[in-house]
């Protein structure tokens, strides 16, 4: 599974799980940061990435367009990189069937206290 990683999340995310996710991407390092969410979903459904962000308008979008590309929403509130690259670990075998699920197409994540 690749991920792409919107500009609200660190961009150390995509290099500390590139292990785990092989080929995922911050959309700094492929020159999409500050641009339109229209173009960063296009480029995700082209490429085969996964969307990771905590911005409801990629949801929305899911919603309205299904996938691809499919996407994380992560309910995070401030929680810092770390704090996410754990819950992104915990989470991988989640994010697999998440992946070869063939109607799901938005996979929210949660920090549990």
């Amino acid at each position: 599974m690749k991920l792409l990683f919107d500009e609200n999340l660190s961009a150390r995310l995509a290099v500390r799980l590139s292990g785990l996710f092989v080929g995922s991407a911050h959309v700094e390092q492929i020159e999409l940061r500050g641009r339109p969410d229209e173009a960063i979903w296009a480029h995700a459904r082209s490429h085969g990435f996964t969307i990771v962000s905590k911005d409801a308008d990629f949801a929305d979008m899911s919603f309205l367009r299904g996938s691809p590309p499919k996407v994380v929403l992560l309910r995070v509130g401030n929680a810092g990189t770390t704090e996410i690259e754990a819950l992104s670990r915990r989470s991988a075998a989640l994010l697999d069937r998440f992946e070869h699920d063939d109607v799901q197409c938005l996979l929210e994540l949660t920090i549990r206290p």
